[in-house]
C-alpha cells in the first residue's frame, strides 16, 4: 500500500520528458477517513476538481502544443492522485509525440482512472476536458459566492483543528446560508509547505454560529493533511456538530507545480459547479 513518506514529495526528482504513466503515484483515501470517523461508505457525494496549467506536448511534426486541462476525480474512487506525482505524469508528456489533442485527452483519462480506482473491483473514467489556446479567453475568473465571514473581527488563538469551537442554534427555526472565507491555510502532510484556500460552506439547518465557525477555519493554519482530507474533515466536524440537514463543503486552494485542486463534498447529489477559478488561483 503507498504512503505519503513513499511519495516524490519533498524529494530530489528526475526530470521524465517521455511519456511514463508509472509516474502517478495513487494514494489510499481510507487510512485518513478512519482518523474523522468514516469507516465504511462516506456520508457525502462530490469530486476533486483539478485544474493543470502546465500541460504540453508535440506534434507528429514535433511542434509543441499547450492546453489547459479540467480533471474530476469522483470522491468515490478508493484512492486521491499525490500532487507532485501528478506533475511528473504531466511534464512526462512534453517531449512525447500524440497526433492531437484528443489523443492527449483519451492517454490521461485512462492513466488517472487506472490510478485512482486501483486496488477497487470496479472502475470508472474521470472526467478530463481539454482547453486550447483558442478558448483561453473564455475562462472566467469569478470568487465563491456567499457571504464573508472574513467581515467578522474574531479573536483568532487556535492553529489545530478544533471542532468545538463550531456550535449551531437547535432551539431556532431552521435556516439556508451559504458562507465564504478566504482565510483557509493548511500545510503539505509531508513537506510543510503552506496550502492557501477559500472555502465555500452552504447548508439548511440549525443556523451555525458564524464567528465559531471563522474560528474554526482558521484552527487549520498549522494542521498538516493534504487538501482532500482537510475539506473531508470539515465537513465531518460540521455534520457532526452542527447537525445540518443538507451540507455541502467546496475549496478552492491555489496552485503549486502548475495544478490547483478542488475538492467538494456535498451531502446530497448535485451537479458540479463550474470549474472557475478565483482571483488568487
Amino acid at each position: 500500500m503507498n504512503i505519503p513518506e513513499h511519495s516524490q514529495l519533498g524529494k530530489a526528482s528526475a526530470y521524465t520528458d517521455q511519456y511514463d504513466p508509472s509516474l502517478l503515484f495513487p494514494l489510499p483515501r481510507a487510512s485518513k477517513r478512519s482518523e474523522i470517523g468514516i469507516t465504511a461508505a462516506p456520508p457525502f457525494f462530490g469530486a476533486d476538481l483539478w485544474t493543470a496549467f502546465e500541460l504540453s506536448w508535440l506534434n507528429l511534426r514535433g511542434k509543441p502544443q499547450v492546453a489547459l486541462a479540467h480533471i474530476t476525480v469522483p470522491c468515490e474512487t478508493p484512492n486521491l492522485i499525490e500532487s507532485k506525482s501528478f506533475k511528473l505524469y504531466l511534464n512526462s508528456l512534453n517531449n512525447t509525440r500524440f497526433a492531437d489533442a484528443d489523443e492527449v485527452q483519451a492517454r490521461i483519462r485512462a492513466d488517472v482512472s487506472e490510478a485512482a480506482w486501483r486496488g477497487a473491483d470496479r472502475t470508472a473514467t474521470v472526467g478530463v476536458k481539454l482547453l486550447l489556446p483558442e478558448v483561453f479567453d473564455r475562462e472566467p475568473v469569478h470568487e465563491l459566492d456567499g457571504l464573508l465571514l472574513d467581515r467578522l473581527d474574531v479573536e483568532c488563538t487556535r492553529y489545530q483543528p478544533a471542532p468545538d469551537l463550531l456550535t449551531a442554534q437547535f432551539d431556532q427555526a431552521p435556516v439556508s446560508e451559504v458562507l465564504v472565507s478566504h482565510l483557509l491555510k493548511s500545510n503539505c502532510l509531508v513537506t510543510g509547505q503552506p496550502d492557501w484556500g477559500s472555502v465555500q460552506i452552504a447548508y439548511s439547518g440549525p443556523q451555525i454560529d458564524q464567528e465559531g465557525l471563522l474560528q474554526y477555519l482558521v484552527s487549520f493554519r498549522n494542521h498538516h493533511e493534504f487538501h482532500e482530507q482537510c475539506v473531508e474533515r470539515i465537513f465531518m466536524d460540521i455534520r457532526e456538530r452542527c447537525k445540518p440537514i443538507k451540507l455541502t463543503v467546496y475549496a478552492r486552494y491555489t496552485r503549486r507545480g502548475g495544478l490547483d485542486i478542488n475538492p467538494l463534498r456535498t451531502s446530497h447529489p448535485q451537479a458540479l459547479p463550474r470549474n472557475v477559478r478565483t482571483a488568487r488561483q
